[in-house]
């Protein structure tokens, strides 16, 4: 009897085991996001000596910070994890070279405690240097690993002091490892270098850069770049384009992001079936100075060589981006195998013909972004693209029918109105 109860027992706390391990645990059931898929914020803020001055309404950039911080923290969306640093916030003193190495993480990048960040942003004073290259590395390092978006807002009310470190080209470095690191910059009254630095780190991680000069401006700018993290948009997909297109890689519908050297060609593969029309741009951006003249060109040919359509673009003065694009429609297939017809290669080239200033890094190189779509392919005769109207030879030939049948029918239109006059 003992027995039977001990053996009664046994198998009801076995089955008590297995349903405490099929359950779901507290964080997934809760609906908590899991931390890789989770997108990133790091507040990077100036805390050098500048920061006392008292001209942002009626006290100190420093105060005028932590009131926008505190604020920004009590709406930072649950799914975002949120981590703080500074710069210039802890030596005092003259030395250079400790100086420039003055940046720390004042609150890690996690699951936000409100209470502990606020108190944590409290505890600053304006104090010593500058250095925000050495920051933007630190703030890339603290957000690496995950899929998800990732951002690094920078706050200052001056440039950087740590030359020959360049911040810009840090953020260009940085931009080059294709990791999707987004640097937006926010500056407290700046002057006219402070602006160009800033605007020029911006520019290159795909960034946007604000002048700042009062509290509430800077605290719904700050909200508004965590918020769009919590929402962002498609994230491109790193690949490397081939000196040719026998080497290129094979992109399928997608968006893709590169590096090109100036005044360089690259290349690109995509498959396309006959009944789908192909659709494709390309962006380069200009994140650096860059001379007046330039252009970009997407050309679409044949893995022999034959063109099949090309898209071009350009342009003089001062440019953030520049673009084009082109649509290839192929013809369904007649065949007996229509079930499966077979794919035509069709190489994508895309080429620029920017060039910089002898005191210009034209390394690393500038920013691409391609878009690649296969769609089924125009049926209605309205449609340019149902005739191949607008790209090789239709074109020409369209034009040529047209003037020529204009210029009879107004020829026969002159004669018949001279017969009429000397008749009557």
């Amino acid at each position: 009897m003992i027995t039977r109860k001990r053996l009664a027992a046994g198998v009801c706390g076995l089955l008590a085991a297995m349903t405490v391990a099929l359950l779901p645990t507290p964080a997934l059931a809760a609906g908590e996001p899991d931390a890789d898929s989770s997108p990133k914020v790091e507040l990077t803020l100036d805390v050098s000596g500048s920061m006392r001055a008292r001209d942002i309404d009626g006290q100190s950039r420093m105060a005028a910070a932590k009131q926008a911080f505190n604020e920004v923290l009590d709406a930072v969306p649950d799914d975002v994890r949120l981590g703080i640093r500074t710069l210039g916030a802890t030596y005092r003193g003259e030395d250079r070279k400790v100086g420039c190495k003055d940046t720390r993480q004042l609150y890690p990048v996690g699951p936000l405690n409100r209470t502990e960040a606020k108190t944590a942003v409290a505890t600053l004073t304006p104090t010593g240097w500058t250095p925000i290259g050495p920051a933007l590395l630190g703030a890339a390092d603290d957000l690496k690993g995950g899929d998800a978006s990732r951002r690094i807002v920078l706050i200052t009310d001056g440039e950087d002091t740590c030359a020959p470190l360049d911040p810009c080209q840090v953020a260009r470095d940085i931009a080059a490892k294709g990791i999707h690191l987004t640097v937006d910059t926010l500056g407290l009254l700046p002057d006219a270098k402070t602006r160009n630095q800033l605007s020029c780190i911006a520019e290159a991680t795909g960034g946007t850069y604000t002048s700042v000069e009062h509290t509430k401006q800077l605290r719904d700018r700050v909200h508004q770049l965590v918020d769009r993290a919590a929402h962002p948009v498609a994230t491109p997909v790193a690949t490397e384009g081939a000196a040719d297109c026998a080497g290129a890689p094979k992109l399928k519908p997608g968006l893709y992001s590169d590096r090109e050297k100036f005044a360089e060609h690259r290349w690109y593969r995509v498959d396309v079936r006959p009944g789908q029309e192909l659709r494709a741009s390309v962006s380069v951006a200009a994140d650096r100075a860059v001379n007046n003249d330039y252009g970009v060109l997407l050309r679409a040919s044949t893995v022999h060589g034959r063109e099949i359509v090309r898209g071009s673009e350009a342009g003089n003065g001062r440019t953030d981006v520049i673009s084009s694009g082109l649509r290839y429609p192929k013809a369904p297939s007649a065949g007996a195998d229509e079930d499966a017809p077979a794919a035509e290669t069709v190489c994508l080239q895309v080429s620029n013909s920017f060039s910089a200033p002898p005191s210009v890094k034209t390394d690393p190189g500038l920013p691409v972004e391609l878009t690649v779509d296969l769609v089924d392919g125009p049926s209605d005769a309205s449609d340019a693209a149902f005739f191949g109207l607008g790209h090789g030879w239709w074109l020409l030939i369209t034009l040529a029918l047209s003037g020529l049948v204009a210029g009879l029918l107004w020829g026969w239109i002159s004669r018949w109105r001279v017969t009429v006059w000397r008749t009557n």
